[in-house]
């Protein structure tokens, strides 16, 4: 008798104060957060893949503006898209860190009730200069990043 009395009132004591499901205000608020945190991650495999590759001329590209979760999975989509190249293999672990975001920036519209495009189709070209696509193709993810992250913000409107 003693016992299962001694288990109730330790399974009371050791409750959580909230033993509510998450709001979807709460699930909003960390896919947000997850979606920085890939974002600063694939900035980290960026830069340390560069670190292994030859020194090459600074690329000047210039990025879409970032206005909301429909832009942002829009352009995802395409850079994602441009890293599954055959050309840029090297760049495996970006795409796949791309692709991750650009699907949970898509889900976060979905969630947030934003419009959404079907994902863009992937571009077939064929580029004469290989090392040059790989080059460009890193330094414009690198800096749709960097301006996603100091943009942050537009995470929470469509």
């Amino acid at each position: 008798m003693y016992i299962p009395l001694a288990l109730f009132y330790v399974s009371l004591a050791a409750a959580p104060g909230r033993t509510s499901l998450p709001t979807n205000e709460d699930s909003i608020r960390n896919t947000i957060s997850n979606i920085i945190n890939i974002a600063q991650i694939t900035l980290v495999h960026i830069k340390k893949l560069r670190t292994k590759m030859p020194v090459a001329a600074q690329i000047q590209v210039t990025t879409p503006s970032i206005e909301g979760l429909t832009n942002i999975s829009r352009d995802l989509g395409h850079l994602d898209n441009e890293l599954q190249n055959p050309f840029t293999e090297l760049l495996s672990q970006i795409q796949a860190d791309v692709s991750s975001l650009q699907g949970r920036v898509h889900s976060l519209a979905l969630t947030m009730g934003c419009p959404v495009q079907a994902r863009p189709k992937a571009d077939t070209s064929d580029k004469l200069f290989p090392d040059s696509q790989l080059y460009l193709t890193l330094a414009k993810v690198q800096r749709y990043l960097d301006t996603f992250l100091l943009n942050k913000d537009k995470l929470k409107v469509c």
